[in-house]
């Protein structure tokens, strides 16, 4: 029998609704907070919840006011890292004294951008899980069921919760490192998806995009080593398993083109040119794939 806090979800899209969703099944209290459809959906229908192959119904509180993070021990921001700023913005005037922010996002340096405005603890989580959001309200879990935390003074307790609530979590004593690792998987995945707009599986039996994947990645590798962090041999060598995990997956960028929303391009594919520009490292593949998704996303939005 868990005793749970009680916990607040800023950005409740796919892997914020995935997250509460584990949570409220496990018995914590949640409060999901997200735009407008989706708060009148979960008000009207409660949560749907997709995962191994079982569909539930979850009861769950909604809201589409910042202030809502109120009272909560643990706020997950799992909002686009372009948003991250405002909603730091938003939710720091009603943030309890001891509230505990936990960045669940793509990207590197999103942390260090809600620092900028809340004075409490800001922790990163790093999320190897995939998930969709088919219509608001509507959560489909589609592989992947793993949390990096960050280590921090109360990490192991974080990671205790999120493992009480079936999310197989542990802390990680060299952030960096896993972050550059995570990033290395979505510079090589995302952006290609987006294009082609094929899921993982179909998209990696082409020996063609394979060998396009590695170059992007051996540019990562790179940025990397010239910023002092060494990607883990293990990351490039089994780059393609997540293919054979989630063979029907299409990656977040895919599913924010497909959708006319904006993408995490530049926070992706787009920090790793600009990274490798200030130390000097060439980053062609990573510098065009930027430049592409963007004029998807433009024509889309």
């Amino acid at each position: 029998m868990t005793d749970w806090p009680k916990f607040a979800i800023v950005g409740a899209g796919a892997i914020g609704g995935l997250v509460g969703a584990m949570l409220a099944r496990a018995g914590a209290p949640v409060t999901l907070i997200g735009r407008r459809a989706f708060v009148d959906a979960v008000a009207r229908d409660g949560l749907k919840f997709e995962s191994g192959g079982k569909t539930e119904t979850l009861k769950v509180t909604a809201s589409s006011d910042p202030g809502a993070v109120k009272g909560a021990r643990y706020v997950l921001v799992c909002v686009k890292s372009g948003d991250s700023e405002d909603a730091a913005k938003a939710i720091a005037p009603h943030l309890d004294a001891d509230a505990v922010v936990l960045n669940l996002q793509n990207g590197v340096g999103n942390a260090e951008r809600i620092r900028k405005h809340v004075r409490q603890l800001v922790a990163p989580v790093l999320v190897y899980t995939a998930s969709q959001m088919p219509a608001p309200g509507h959560i489909r879990h589609t592989g992947g069921n793993k949390f990096v935390v960050s280590n921090f003074a109360g990490a192991d307790e974080v990671a205790r919760l999120f493992n009480a609530a079936g999310i197989a979590s542990e802390v990680s004593k060299d952030v960096d490192t896993e972050m550059w690792s995570k990033l290395f998987m979505n510079a090589t995945y995302n952006s290609v998806c987006a294009l082609t707009q094929q899921p993982y599986g179909r998209m990696c039996a082409d020996p063609e995009i394979r060998a396009l994947m590695s170059a992007i990645g051996d540019e990562v590798i790179a940025v990397a080593a010239a910023k002092g962090i060494r990607i883990p041999d293990n990351v490039p060598r089994d780059m393609f398993k997540l293919a054979d995990v989630m063979p029907t997956q299409v990656s977040s960028t895919a599913q924010d083109l497909a959708k006319g929303k904006p993408t995490e391009i530049d926070f992706l594919n787009g920090y790793v040119a600009r990274e490798g520009e200030a130390a000097g490292i060439a980053t062609p593949l990573n510098r065009a794939l930027t430049a592409l998704v963007r004029l998807r996303e433009n024509a889309t939005r």
